[in-house]
């Protein structure tokens, strides 16, 4: 069974601004990715597209974000859950 790749379109429905500031990243995306980690993957030309300097601020269109975070999702399969959560299990113990 193929699993899909997560819609983050959700994320843009909610977004009240049609940009976002890098130093929110972590609030638009719910703590998937700091600021830190998209500044890195900027600097390597791994970012998303479109990003706007104003001043010292960083901004990335929220559509290309969307669509940056739908390249880079991976699906975690079945078996993988499982393991990761008897090793949970296992830790707590």
């Amino acid at each position: 069974m193929q699993e899909s790749k997560p819609n983050f379109q959700n994320l843009a429905d909610k977004w009240p601004s049609p940009f976002v500031v890098r130093d929110r990243i972590e609030l638009f995306g719910g703590g998937m990715i700091t600021a830190r980690y998209i500044a890195n993957l900027d600097s390597a030309g791994k970012g998303p597209a479109g990003r706007f300097r104003i001043g010292r601020k960083v901004a990335y269109p929220v559509e290309e974000l969307i669509k940056w975070l739908e390249e880079r999702s991976q699906p975690i399969a079945e078996k993988d859950r499982d393991i990761a959560k008897r090793f949970n299990n296992k830790k707590g113990e």
